[in-house]
């Protein structure tokens, strides 16, 4: 009888403990088929956004040849397909781009090595969440903002007949401001995963802090500070309100930006804003240039996996 009873127990634990695996196995492969979903979907999505642009470039391409649209330095395609060179628009884009990559390079990495090497613990919570509320701005906020308040002060500094009303430099700057939080946070997420051991190597040779922060720890975070560069410029490439807003509706390729021009996100509204009728040329080119754009953001992501792959160090 004692043996009998004995076993019961057991047998009931051991049940119990199979059924839990069991079920554990099911919410595994049910976890596990709902995040292959997700992948799934996302590159459903990448190809059918490529499949529409190429689909719908194909038209415009059957009428201006590829050179000619990247090489071209005139941008009318209402007037003629012949004036249907993108350079002016691509050059507008960089433009604004190389003015918000100095500005969130330079304000970004600061605040970072600022947060990771000089301010306590304290006063990093505080100012942390206060510089990623940046990124929470509405980018329409930033457009008027831009159009408003900024090149009003360029006008006084350089005076109204040198600044345009409608500037790259406002849109540029200001459009710095909203991707510096990028940049900031995840520079200041890598400069903290470096060991701390390797700070007190260099602070036992007699280094200072600034030293410290440029010489040993960016360097050992510099695949993810590159990171965060290439995906604030992703960003900046991409944005529209701002530049619609603020930079101006007049392609222009040109090397000052005091001076008006227009960017592909800002034709792109432009035109699908209702001033083509659907099915026209003038409509097949936001297609085209909204393939160019894809292209350009695309090769920047390929561009900074190599880098990230290539100077990425792990440390145990």
């Amino acid at each position: 009888m004692s043996t009998t009873t004995n076993l019961e127990p057991n047998q009931d634990l051991i049940e119990r403990v199979a059924r839990r695996r069991r079920r554990q196995k099911t919410e595994q492969k049910a976890v596990t088929v709902l995040l292959f979903l997700a992948a799934l979907i996302s590159i459903f999505t990448t190809v059918g956004v490529v499949i529409l642009l190429v689909s719908q470039s194909a038209g415009f391409f059957a009428e201006v040849s590829i050179w000619k649209f990247l090489t071209g330095t005139e941008w009318a395609p209402h007037l003629s397909p012949e004036k249907s060179g993108v350079l002016e628009l691509v050059g507008g884009t960089l433009l604004v781009a190389v003015v918000a990559g100095i500005v969130a390079l330079t304000l970004g990495l600061g605040a970072a090595i600022f947060l990771s090497e000089y301010a306590p613990e304290k006063l990093r919570r505080i100012l942390k969440p206060i510089l990623e509320v940046l990124a929470g701005i509405p980018t329409v906020v930033y457009g008027y903002f831009a159009l408003t308040f900024v090149t009003p002060i360029f006008q006084t500094l350089f005076g109204a007949e040198q600044v345009s009303i409608f500037n790259a430099l406002s849109a540029g700057i200001v459009m710095g401001l909203m991707i510096m939080p990028m940049v900031s946070t995840l520079s200041e997420d890598a400069m903290v995963a470096v060991p701390r051991s390797l700070r007190d190597a260099a602070y036992a040779l007699g280094a200072t802090r600034f030293e410290v922060a440029t010489k040993v720890v960016m360097p050992a975070a510099l695949s993810g500070i590159v990171a965060s560069f290439i995906l604030a410029m992703s960003r900046a490439i991409g944005e529209t309100m701002i530049v619609k807003i603020a930079a101006g509706a007049q392609p222009n390729l040109t090397l000052n930006p005091l001076e008006s021009i227009q960017t592909m996100t800002a034709y792109i509204v432009q035109i699908s804003g209702g001033e083509a009728a659907q099915g026209s040329f003038e409509y097949k080119t936001i297609f085209a240039v909204g393939l160019l754009l894809f292209t350009m953001t695309l090769l920047m992501n390929i561009i900074g996996r190599w880098v990230i792959s290539r100077f990425r160090q792990e440390y145990e």
